[in-house]
């Protein structure tokens, strides 16, 4: 994901790096989905303008929207028409495909990396716990705090 310096006035791009054989993604790897074309309204492309990018949108919003599409693609308006078809009519030949990209993709995973598996893989480990001094919250005995002696204003 790219994000332009306009950015959130002007939606981020978003390319995948590796080939990417889906309905919705076009060759080069950009990928085709409403929440990120540029704000307004386009007759031609047959959306509506608050299906577009508008500044409110999240980083989140935009994920969630890509995995949603990716899941359950548009074949209505394919950017791989090729994909597009072999989805809705060669089932088999489509995730054919998908399954030799995947595989392929994987010589990429850097090595010792660790697929997350579970809600606590994502999840930070928590500091070792501080011991408390025992002696923090009395007083030090000391006639100075913080170096400033102790006196009563009110004493003057």
């Amino acid at each position: 994901m790219t994000f332009p310096e306009d950015y959130p006035f002007n939606p981020p791009t978003f390319r995948f790096n590796n080939e990417f054989y889906h309905p919705n993604v076009y060759p080069d790897g950009r990928l085709c989905i409403s929440i990120l074309h540029p704000a307004g309204n386009d007759p031609i492309s047959g959306e509506a303008p608050e299906e577009r990018w508008n500044p409110t949108q999240s980083v989140e919003s935009v994920l969630v929207s890509i995995i949603s599409l990716l899941a359950d693609p548009n074949c209505s308006s394919p950017a791989n028409v090729d994909a597009g078809v072999d989805y809705r009519k060669n089932r088999d030949v489509f995730e054919s495909i998908v399954k030799k990209q995947v595989e392929a993709s994987k010589s990429d995973i850097p090595k010792g990396f660790k697929m997350p598996e579970s809600e606590k893989d994502f999840m930070p480990t928590a500091p070792a716990e501080l011991e408390e001094d025992e002696n923090f919250w009395y007083e030090s005995g000391d006639d100075s705090d913080f170096g400033v002696d102790d006196f009563d204003e009110d004493d003057e």
